[in-house]
């Protein structure tokens, strides 16, 4: 570690001032921390968003489930209204990491942070949530653009994500076994708009897949994904898993989405 101010504002435009003047944001740390340690970041100043109160929490605002920003992986798994309304998103949360992790990680910090296999994300966009930050709302669709890239501007905090109901989703994440961080994960949604599939942990970044949509549009049965044909010429290849196996992951992990989902 090296020498660093830290602040621990009470307001949100109170950290929006600190941001704006230069402070890296600091939410669970979960990533942060680590990327600190190793000196892969080195702000001159820390702004935890820990002490500000309206960050964090979950209520009902019509047909979404609300969920701040600060909001930890444990208390998202364990609310009862996520429980209720959208049981792949407790889920979903009740798998991150382990416990520590769970108790410290939160939703925003991920969703901000975009690691190409975190979990969050094809939450988001398989949902089709609307990322709502203290300047505007972006939906899920304009949100993630790539490896640990997204469309929040320098300065913008994101202060709560809304994740409208569907008619019935699941997620299926085959873990990478030391991080368990998603090896490949498929987040399947049946919605008012439609069949939406989102994959995580195969490529640069969280990425809906069409084909996978549209046969389930067609026919919601893991049966019908058989003949959807998964390109691995943009997918990931490394010491745990080549780009062909993540593609046969995918269609794997979708099918066992829609098995749960059913």
């Amino acid at each position: 570690m090296y020498a660093f101010q830290y602040e621990r504002p009470s307001s949100l435009a109170d950290a929006a001032k600190a941001l704006a003047a230069g402070g890296q944001a600091l939410a669970g740390g979960q990533t942060l921390i680590a990327a600190l340690k190793q000196r892969l970041q080195q702000p001159e100043t820390l702004v935890d968003l820990g002490q500000i109160g309206e960050l964090a929490g979950i209520c009902m605002e019509g047909q979404n489930v609300v969920i701040g920003a600060m909001t930890r992986h444990q208390d998202v798994a364990n609310n009862a209204d996520v429980q209720k309304h959208i049981p792949a998103l407790a889920a979903l949360a009740g798998g991150i990491g382990d416990r520590q992790v769970r108790a410290m990680g939160t939703m925003g910090g991920s969703v901000a942070n975009n690691d190409p296999a975190a979990c969050y994300p094809s939450a988001v966009l398989a949902l089709g949530a609307t990322i709502q930050t203290n300047q505007r709302k972006i939906a899920a669709d304009d949100f993630f653009q790539g490896l640990y890239t997204t469309a929040l501007e320098p300065g913008e905090i994101i202060q709560s994500i809304a994740f409208p109901i569907p008619k019935r989703a699941a997620y299926a994440k085959f873990k990478q076994a030391a991080s368990r961080f998603a090896l490949v994960g498929v987040f399947v949604a049946e919605t008012s708009q439609g069949v939406r599939v989102a994959v995580t942990g195969a490529g640069n970044g969280v990425f809906r897949h069409a084909g996978m949509e549209a046969a389930l549009s067609k026919d919601f049965s893991a049966k019908a994904v058989e003949g959807v044909a998964v390109d691995d010429a943009d997918l990931n290849s490394d010491i745990h898993a080549s780009a062909a196996y993540r593609a046969h992951l995918i269609k794997v992990q979708t099918q066992r989405a829609v098995e749960q989902a059913r």
